[in-house]
């Protein structure tokens, strides 16, 4: 087991939107956390990164208790998180923002970080001088998700990388993301389509109000009258 959230309890002030919610993601899994939004999906992963702050509960990273640290020390112990947002650097050139995502990593190690990069995403050393701000909403999550393995993680949680793509787009992302996978790297993944996120994961989480109420594996879940109904439109 990598990460293990341990009846976390998180919001916002006052606002409480997570309710006791526990999960584990072992090494060298893909593992989805699906629901209607506002169910939790995005506190969740927020909380892991250090985004937001806790109000119970622990999230064990590799042994540790990581709840409470700053963001810039979860990246430092190898968890790296990618948001909704994006979040890019929209005047910087390609290789600029991915340079920014290797700040905790010895100059050293950048070249061979990069060539892992654009391997993964031919494009980004196709545009790698171009500006960020210029980019494609398809191109632009490839930056995103490059940056963040610029940090080398050992684990990386990923909020919504399909949204606002085109098929093609999304396919080519999630089949990254399984990329990711088999090189090492554990992934925790936020996704609007159902339906394709559990198509790669491993195991599975449906989340309601803030807890979780079903899990099993991507086709156990795929298979379950409740989410066929609820998430897949069957």
């Amino acid at each position: 087991m990598i990460l293990d959230l341990q009846q976390l309890t998180a919001g916002y002030r006052k606002l409480q939107i997570l309710h006791e919610l526990s999960l584990h993601v072992d090494r060298h899994e893909i593992v989805s956390l699906i629901g209607a939004n506002g169910a939790g999906k995005t506190t969740t992963l927020r909380a892991i990164a250090g985004l937001i702050g806790t109000m119970g509960g622990k999230i064990v990273f590799e042994g540790e208790e990581i709840q409470g640290q700053r963001p810039d020390t979860i990246v430092r112990s190898g968890l790296v998180h990618v948001a909704q947002d994006r979040a890019l650097f929209g005047d910087l050139q390609v290789w600029e923002n991915l340079e920014m995502g290797a700040y905790t990593q010895p100059r050293s190690s950048i070249k061979g970080s990069l060539d892992e990069v654009f391997d993964l995403f031919p494009i980004l050393a196709e545009r790698r001088k171009q500006v960020a701000k210029t980019m494609s909403g398809g191109q632009q999550q490839m930056l995103a998700i490059g940056r963040a393995l610029m940090a080398r993680p050992r684990c990386l949680t990923l909020d919504e990388p399909s949204v606002g793509l085109a098929p093609n787009l999304v396919s080519q992302v999630l089949d990254a993301i399984k990329a990711i996978r088999d090189s090492g790297v554990t992934v925790l993944i936020v996704e609007q389509s159902a339906r394709q996120a559990l198509a790669i994961s491993d195991r599975a989480y449906v989340i309601e109000n803030g807890a979780i109420v079903l899990e099993g594996t991507g086709a156990e879940l795929s298979d379950d009258p409740r989410v066929r109904e609820a998430y897949l439109g069957m």
